[in-house]
């Protein structure tokens, strides 16, 4: 190999090690926030500190929280590239499709126990 050949393949090795770094540091990050966010809220629950209503609040909060945490560092749906938004626009309609699926499901037989009871 020439000298630039060399010099190239240099650059690329140092970019896909700059690149697993930064992988390794979001997987980090996440499997942090998401023991955090694990642990607060079993915290407040086993302890008994906290008013029902706190608790019930925090569990909530936590568990929203942890679904974007999820999202953005194990799923890595962002908004920045075409390709994440792309997949990220993909999870949101999948999403509310299941939601829809599942509501409408749950209401149609809360409905027809509610017509049958009558």
């Amino acid at each position: 190999m020439s000298h630039s050949e060399t010099h190239v393949m240099d650059k690329l090795e140092a970019v896909a090690e700059q690149g697993l770094v930064n992988h390794a540091k979001d997987y980090v990050i996440g499997f942090v926030l998401s023991v955090v966010l694990t642990g607060a809220p079993f915290w407040a629950v086993s302890s008994g500190v906290l008013s029902t209503t706190s608790t019930l609040a925090t569990v909530v909060v936590a568990a929203i929280v942890q679904i974007c945490v999820h999202l953005k560092y194990f799923l890595h749906l962002n908004f920045v590239t075409e390709e994440g938004k792309a997949n990220s626009i993909s999870f949101i309609f999948s999403a509310l499709i299941i939601v829809m699926v599942v509501g409408l499901s749950v209401w149609i037989i809360y409905e027809s126990n509610a017509m049958m009871m009558y």
